[in-house]
């Protein structure tokens, strides 16, 4: 016999039988006879084996794998959201795969490499709407959408409640007398762009003022294009007094541009932010943000996903997440 760890092919000796015998017992299976049944576990005792968990359920249909496709592993939102989707796999007993696709064609690779090949028991994509990466979900195939809404069709998601983050964020610059104020938007591909934008609309309305289009700019959630945002506002002669960037990434861009222009934060110039990155309380001035819980936003994705690999009739749901307004100097001078 090997010194080494015993095989399945060690016990398939001992007992007298071929290995694809001993896995029929391994995996319960009925079509063996007892005889034989009773050998090859006398076999096991005898050798001490063990057999692979992954072996045992990969013969199942089962990787006991989920993998999470984000556009990149970089950026801090996608990175906090997987890790806690990871937490959660871990903690029922599965592992978490994590890739990046830039654009579309990479995503279809991805998607025909971990589920094609049945790699993976469930998948959950974030940003599914930042390029055609939602035309290429597979079917009949356990998905959660994190960061978006299914728009319709049969997939579960988890998001930010992403109108209400707007509401609460423009709200608070209305509160504090500002009337001009900017808004500097994602990519407006993207459902919380829009959702974001709908409710900065909806408390600017609520507030009885109009919308006005020339203070909106389309950033891409650099800290660039948020610079990009205010220097154009300004070259047009049309500097707000307010700024609600959609994410703090840019709106470090816009204080950024705002020292450029020469423009005191907050008295000159108020900003605030979404999401309440590790460093926003650092910024010059610290940084007025939405928090958000990215972590738990991950572990309920899984958890969500698990459920639906668990259970396929399980029924659709849609999460949205709360926020928190967290104040600090760049809207209230302190």
């Amino acid at each position: 016999m090997s010194s080494s760890r015993p095989t399945i092919r060690d016990v398939a000796r001992l007992a007298g039988v071929s290995h694809q015998t001993v896995s029929r017992v391994i995996n319960r299976s009925n079509d063996v006879t007892p005889d034989t049944r009773d050998r090859v576990e006398a076999a096991i005792i005898e050798l001490g084996y063990r057999p692979s968990a992954i072996a045992r359920s990969m013969a199942r249909g089962e990787t006991h794998t989920l993998a999470c496709i984000s556009p990149n592993l970089t950026d801090y939102t996608f990175a906090s959201i997987i890790e806690g989707a990871e937490q959660e796999a871990r903690s029922q007993g599965y592992f978490l795969l994590s890739s990046s696709a830039g654009d579309a064609r990479g995503f279809a690779a991805l998607v025909e490499e971990l589920v094609g090949h049945r790699r993976v028991d469930g998948l959950f994509i974030i940003n599914p709407y930042a390029d055609e990466r939602h035309q290429l979900i597979p079917p009949n195939f356990p998905v959660v959408f994190v960061g978006a809404h299914s728009r319709g069709g049969p997939i579960s998601s988890v998001c930010l409640d992403d109108e209400d983050v707007a509401r609460t964020a423009t709200r608070h610059l209305l509160e504090r007398g500002h009337r001009r104020i900017a808004l500097v938007t994602g990519p407006l591909a993207e459902d919380c762009s829009v959702d974001r934008r709908i409710g900065f609309i909806q408390s600017m309305q609520a507030a009885g003022l109009s919308f006005d289009e020339s203070l909106v700019y389309e950033g891409d959630w650099s800290a660039s294009s948020g610079r990009d945002a205010l220097l154009t506002l300004a070259k047009h002669g049309n500097l707000p007094e307010a700024v609600f960037a959609q994410n703090d990434r840019m709106a470090l861009g816009v204080l950024h541009a705002a020292r450029e222009l020469g423009l005191r934060v907050p008295e000159q110039l108020a900003v605030i932010g979404v999401d309440d990155m590790p460093l926003a309380s650092y910024f010059d001035p610290p940084l007025t943000t939405m928090r958000q819980d990215m972590p738990r936003i991950g572990r309920e994705a899984a958890h969500l996903l698990l459920e639906h690999i668990k259970n396929p009739q399980a029924a659709l749901s849609h999460i949205k997440m709360p926020a928190e307004l967290v104040v600090r100097q760049s809207t209230c001078k302190g």
